[in-house]
């Protein structure tokens, strides 16, 4: 089947108490136990298992042509989850703009566990060589990025990292596996934050965490999720399986809204760089082609005149909101720098969310905002 198709019908069918056609919502914490202590109906506890979030595991699992996924209550301990489960010692590649929040939780908890973590520019091959240990368990790769961009060879890393016994985990969260397929690509696992993108409409928080094959990482990280129990709640499961289902046909109109708006904004007067990978002017633009079917709807630019006049500019917006976040219907922007902890982004950069508002509306506050700075 077609990814529209898959998105809507896979992991589910008509509910066969019912007869709906949408899933009911799961809310029971418990489910009750045979006669015999069996548990035939396969559900036990939700913190382990509910229907609601099989659902959503099943469906993301498909869409990635993975092996099993495991959702979480956010993207963060998503990927948190990955590092609870390496062992005292191990070592960790991670990219030099890696999600401010993500480095956080690397530097600030899980270095006081005795995990390291060197943090380089994944889009030069031959510094991730060189930036290989022996003890190196783990290299993580967010393609593009967030907020600069940037797009590294998923093929080309997960050969660096197999090569040294590694696991490769890629963060696909910007393009969604509508544009761009990792684990086809050599990546061992996938994560997103399914509260952007997939869910939709800034109403849902989650994450999850995709294997392309049984593994001891995976084993392990499935472990920690039903132990620990940072799952998405039932609702939640639910919100983002309706956001899901429209996925394909909302990630086309957000990525060809974003391709407009941003030729418009390389174009201005006031814009002294605009960063998106379907732009000729990205540095890593045919690495971009060559792996993505589509470059998704998140842009970043940097306004002429510093950081005063690019927080300047939003104030003077009218449809585009001030707002952190990205992947909804509407269109947000956010100057990344003054939220970022200890950050490289430039002061000048405000990341936009294009939504999928007609883009000639888009482009017309934007227009007015940067003519009145």
């Amino acid at each position: 089947m077609k990814i529209e198709t898959e998105a809507i019908h896979s992991g589910y069918d008509v509910d066969s108490a019912t007869g709906a056609l949408t899933a009911p919502i799961h809310l029971s914490t418990t489910f009750e136990r045979d006669a015999d202590g069996e548990y035939s109906r396969d559900y036990v506890y939700t913190r382990s298992e509910n229907p609601n979030r099989s659902e959503l595991e099943s469906r993301l699992t498909t869409l990635e042509n993975g092996f099993e996924t495991a959702a979480f209550a956010s993207g963060s301990v998503a990927m948190m989850s990955i590092l609870q489960a390496l062992q005292t010692g191990d070592h960790i590649l991670a990219p030099d703009n890696l999600y401010f929040g993500i480095k956080v939780i690397m530097t600030d908890i899980f270095a006081a566990w005795g995990l390291e973590t060197v943090f380089v520019d994944m889009t030069n091959l031959d510094t991730v060589k060189a930036a290989m240990k022996a003890n190196t368990r783990l290299v993580i790769i967010e393609t593009p990025s967030n907020p600069l961009i940037k797009v590294t060879d998923i093929q080309a890393v997960a050969n660096i990292a197999h090569d040294n016994d590694a696991y490769l985990v890629c963060d696909n969260t910007i393009p969604t596996p509508v544009f761009q397929k990792p684990l086809e690509l050599g990546a061992d696992f996938v994560v997103h934050a399914t509260t952007k993108y997939i869910a939709g409409h800034s109403d849902a928080l989650g994450g999850a965490v995709i294997a392309k094959e049984e593994c001891a990482l995976w084993q392990r990280l499935r472990v920690i999720q039903k132990v620990g129990g940072a799952v998405p709640s039932p609702f939640d499961c639910w919100l983002i399986l309706r956001g899901l289902q429209t996925l394909p046909i909302r990630a086309k109109a957000h990525a060809e809204n974003a391709l407009t708006v941003a030729h418009f904004l390389e174009n201005h007067s006031k814009v002294e760089a605009v960063l998106y990978a379907g732009l000729e002017s990205h540095a890593q633009h045919t690495i971009a082609k060559k792996q993505m079917t589509g470059f998704g709807g998140l842009l970043s630019f940097l306004v002429q005149g510093g950081q005063n006049k690019a927080m300047a500019m939003t104030t003077h917006l009218h449809l585009i909101k001030r707002a952190t976040s990205f992947g909804g219907t509407h269109s947000t922007i956010e100057h990344r720098a003054s939220v970022e902890q200890g950050t490289s982004t430039p002061q000048n950069l405000l990341r936009l969310s294009v939504g999928i508002e007609h883009s000639d509306d888009i482009i017309a506050d934007l227009a007015q905002a940067l003519d009145a700075i």
